[in-house]
């Protein structure tokens, strides 16, 4: 079989009211497209039907696969859909596609510039913001703030949903990834600069979704605990060159 360009990856924690639309979505657009793909959901730990749509969908699309895993984390799931997919390039996806389906194509090439990894910014200059609350905008300025004092200067959003990787780049990035919950791509980013992989922050449109599953307060003490250990694994050696 014929290596997919590009593999989707949707992590999916109680998405059952946000999922069948969105898979739906994804289905539509890559149909329109001239290069091969795949899409893998991964569903875990949810307490909803989740893992059943999932499940559903992919037996009737033959480029979409369902897995569901025991431990819980968006950390979790991505990595492992990273680490088992195929295509020569790997991009993740929020499940409530906060994100339009049509801005993909900017994290490939040629539109890419040649970056080994691309990731979705709401700050960058271009970038808009529909509908979101300014308390949210201002929780996620201070998380970006700690985030670019102890661990990624420069980048302006590292926790935007969508991310796309070379395919060589994800398997090294994500088989060194140690962190399972919210804060994982700031420990998969950390790591990139620490192996010298070039990074693209691309501004896009973003649309607010209400039913978002971050809790500011919670997921701020949360990233402040994950940015030290991210600083104490790196003194200790533990993210290394490049495998």
């Amino acid at each position: 079989m014929k290596k997919p360009f590009l593999s989707l990856i949707v992590p999916a924690y109680n998405e059952e009211g946000r999922l069948p639309n969105s898979l739906q979505k994804i289905a539509d657009f890559l149909a329109s497209q001239d290069y091969l793909s795949e899409v893998i959901v991964v569903e875990n730990g949810s307490q909803d039907r989740t893992a059943e749509i999932a499940s559903d969908f992919s037996q009737a699309h033959a480029n979409f696969r369902a897995e569901s895993l025991d431990g819980r984390g968006k950390g979790l799931a991505v990595r492992h859909g990273m680490l088992i997919a195929n295509g020569e390039y790997r991009m993740m996806l929020d499940a409530d596609l906060s994100m339009p389906v049509g801005e993909i194509n900017r994290f490939l090439p040629p539109e890419s510039d040649g970056a080994d990894i691309v990731i979705a910014s709401r700050e960058a200059p271009g970038a808009r913001r529909f509908d979101e609350p300014e308390y949210r905008h201002l929780g996620g300025r201070v998380i970006n703030t700690l985030i670019r004092l102890l661990a990624l200067p420069g980048l302006q959003d590292t926790q935007c949903g969508f991310k796309c990787f070379q395919a060589e780049v994800a398997q090294d990035l994500f088989s060194a990834q140690t962190i399972t919950g919210w804060s994982f791509d700031v420990e998969v980013l950390y790591i990139a600069r620490q192996r010298g992989y070039s990074v693209l922050e691309l501004p896009i449109d973003w649309y607010y979704n209400e039913q978002s599953h971050v809790e500011p307060l919670r997921d701020t003490v949360h990233m402040f605990k994950d940015l030290l250990t991210i600083r104490r694994n790196a003194r200790r050696g533990l993210y290394g060159a490049a495998s």
